[in-house]
């Protein structure tokens, strides 16, 4: 560990040294080199993935990001009320405009004293803490720069104020189902009886409403999915051919998940250096980047139960279309 940031008000911790900040040479290895292969969706964001992700939540066919942000802005208040929270973790932080809904419902209700963001890059981290004791007077921010799948013990102990723990937009349902409860049990253990956890999660509805959302007419979630290929070939001297790869986006019935994949439009032969692999591709053949599985309220309370921990309240668009659900330890 190596402190980043020491003063009054901003405490940043890094648990990741530059070389391991997304794993990438080991995710590459393990997961492009079998018979089927498929990459974790955390090496989309780049800069220029984070870019082409905020175009996305503009987009008319992608509801998720603007349909969670009307559910926090309707009910941020009733959410801090129910749970007298004052402090924030919110793992994989991202931009703070989310988070910022919820520090404005502690402040109004006087409970307000720390944000603890933990994220894999630096720079997000560094910014929001920035940004934030800026707006907030009273607030104290304590950095994570690390991966919650790895490094959840890291959060600082909690200050004494009742915690709200913030796993938003969706990204649990890139977690299959083992994995997933396990990440669950781990935020379980964060958890005192008095804490709660706030959960994202987009709901199944119809297959075209949810294909739509994930290849959109204008190009744009294609780009970003092809746009791993382009960190690859950056960051480990990859020698890809982006434009030889098409976008392909459909949703599984029997996991009741999206999947994201690229396919090869011809055979081809990759050289990775920085991850010291060759990588064969036949003609079509499919790597998957990302499954975003969606929940059921029987496969919510199923992967709840499962982790030691139990729904409290559901808020739910008028639409049906996205929870946000507050959960306690059972």
């Amino acid at each position: 560990m190596s402190a980043l940031a020491d003063s009054d008000r901003i405490k940043i911790d890094s648990w990741l040294s530059e070389r391991e900040e997304r794993a990438l040479p080991r995710d590459v290895r393990s997961g492009l080199t079998g018979d089927f292969k498929e990459l974790p969706p955390k090496h989309f964001y780049d800069s220029r993935g984070s870019e082409l992700f905020e175009q996305i939540c503009e987009l008319p066919e992608y509801y998720p990001t603007r349909t969670e942000l009307a559910i926090l802005t309707a009910q941020a208040d009733r959410i801090v009320e129910q749970t007298g929270a004052g402090e924030l973790v919110e793992l994989g932080a991202g931009a703070s405009v989310k988070a910022r809904l919820l520090l404005d419902a502690m402040e109004r209700a006087g409970t307000l004293e720390r944000y603890v963001p933990l994220d894999v890059s630096e720079r997000v981290v560094r910014e929001a803490a920035q940004e934030l004791v800026r707006d907030y007077d009273e607030l104290h921010v304590h950095g994570v720069v690390g991966d919650f799948e790895r490094h959840l013990p890291q959060v600082p102990s909690r200050n004494g104020t009742p915690r709200l723990v913030a796993l938003l937009g969706g990204t649990i349902g890139n977690f299959k189902p083992e994995p997933r409860r396990e990440l669950l049990a781990a935020i379980a253990d964060m958890l005192k009886p008095e804490d709660r956890l706030l959960l994202g999660t987009d709901l199944v509805k119809e297959p075209a409403v949810l294909e739509a959302a994930y290849d959109d007419s204008a190009g744009v979630t294609a780009e970003f999915n092809r746009n791993v290929l382009h960190v690859i070939n950056r960051e480990l001297g990859a020698d890809f051919p982006v434009r030889e790869f098409d976008h392909v986006a459909f949703f599984d019935h029997d996991n009741e998940w999206i999947e994201m994949r690229l396919r090869a439009q011809r055979a081809m032969t990759v050289e990775v250096p920085g991850a010291g692999v060759t990588i064969e591709f036949e003609h079509g053949e499919e790597m998957r980047t990302e499954i975003s599985a969606k929940f059921t309220q029987d496969r919510l309370n199923a992967d709840l139960a499962a982790a030691g921990l139990a729904l409290d309240t559901s808020f739910v668009d008028d639409d049906g279309l996205f929870a946000l659900s507050l959960i306690r330890l059972a």
